[in-house]
């Protein structure tokens, strides 16, 4: 202890007080050589004396009293975890702050910091200040229309395999993508200085981006559009389905959602019959997520487009072409986890909670 590197400073001090002891030399002399007072010298060898090496370590202490209750703690949990609204105050969330100011108010503590109701939520990860949206599922047909999807992530369809000369599409539009003029340069990161971009802008207009990505390939192909619609989409189709290995494959899977361009059995139809070695497969309404070109579409969110700053629409495509060049290049297939039987969990924890909440299952009844 009293030479060890890993020992802490006040056990090796105390450690070579007691070995100075042992050597049959005075108090004093332990005191000067050691720099301690004379009653430090006396206390820890009188500690070993009495219980050993447990004796140089500190005594438990009791500490100063606690300013709060765990009941008081309890309550302010319980406060932040009802909606403000129910308790008659005009806020839309809880803050840390008006969770204070409110237990003041109810009489649960004479008062209390902030930061002491921040500590306390962070106990138990509560974070009244934060929001999710969610929403019911309202397509009757659900899980036939997700299982479908699912089961060609995993490169199956209606129970068989997926051949080699088969593919899955993934396509999807990212609307209104605007070209905003700061009206002052952006200034670059620096030191302990973030990048900065002017607030005030100049619109240049904006444009659609339309992409489709080879789920199993990682590959995208995109083109920039004036706007959405029938026409704009097929020619994404046409741009696609025009080279290989697509081209000449047996089938190419087309996942897409309930947007306009590409919504019902029309817009099937019209898909195979201008490429008869295509399919189309609809997500289910509201269930968007199961698309995975989203999730390269908030790639291209958080790596081209924010912050919004580009001269011009021109300048807006040439990014997005020259991104999809850049992602093609180094891109791997995303790592897929959600399957049928996550599915089956998450709609049957979908039925308990309507169980347990008949209003609601009215209100789906009714939507």
């Amino acid at each position: 202890m009293a030479y060890g590197h890993r020992t802490e400073h006040r056990l090796r001090v105390r450690a070579r007080v007691v070995l100075h002891a042992a050597r049959g030399r005075s108090n004093a002399r332990i005191a000067r050589e050691t720099g301690l007072h004379l009653d430090t010298v006396r206390r820890w060898r009188g500690r070993f004396a009495q219980t050993g090496l447990p004796g140089l370590k500190d005594r438990q202490r009791c500490g100063r009293p606690a300013s709060f209750t765990s009941l008081q703690a309890t309550e302010i949990k319980a406060l932040a975890c009802q909606l403000p609204a129910e308790t008659g105050v005009p806020l839309a969330r809880w803050s840390c702050p008006e969770l204070a100011r409110e237990a003041v108010t109810r009489g649960i503590a004479t008062f209390v910091s902030a930061s002491t109701v921040r500590r306390w939520l962070a106990e138990d990860a509560h974070k009244p200040w934060q929001h999710r949206s969610w929403i019911f599922i309202t397509d009757p047909d659900f899980r036939p229309k997700a299982e479908r999807v699912l089961d060609l992530y995993a490169r199956t369809w209606q129970g068989l395999p997926l051949g080699q000369d088969e593919y899955v599409i993934s396509a999807d539009e990212k609307t209104s993508i605007q070209a905003r003029r700061r009206c002052h340069p952006t200034l670059a990161p620096g030191q302990a200085r973030a990048m900065r971009v002017n607030h005030t802008y100049g619109r240049g207009g904006a444009l659609a981006y339309l992409a489709a990505y080879d789920v199993h390939a990682a590959k995208v192909f995109g083109r920039c559009e004036a706007r959405t619609g029938i026409a704009p989409f097929m020619s994404l189709v046409a741009q696609v389905m025009s080279t290989e290995p697509y081209a000449s494959a047996k089938r190419v899977f087309w996942i897409v959602d309930n947007g306009s361009s590409h919504r019902g059995r029309k817009a099937a139809d019209r898909l195979t019959a201008a490429f008869p070695n295509a399919v189309m497969v609809h997500t289910p309404v509201h269930a968007s997520w199961l698309n995975q070109v989203e999730i390269y579409f908030s790639v291209v969110q958080r790596k081209v487009v924010s912050p919004n700053d580009f001269t011009d629409l021109a300048q807006v495509g040439d990014r997005l072409r020259a991104f999809e060049d850049r992602y093609n290049a180094t891109a791997q297939p995303f790592q897929w986890k959600f399957t049928t039987s996550d599915l089956d969990d998450l709609l049957a924890r979908l039925d308990r909670h309507i169980a347990d909440r008949p209003e609601e299952s009215s209100f789906r009844a009714t939507a």
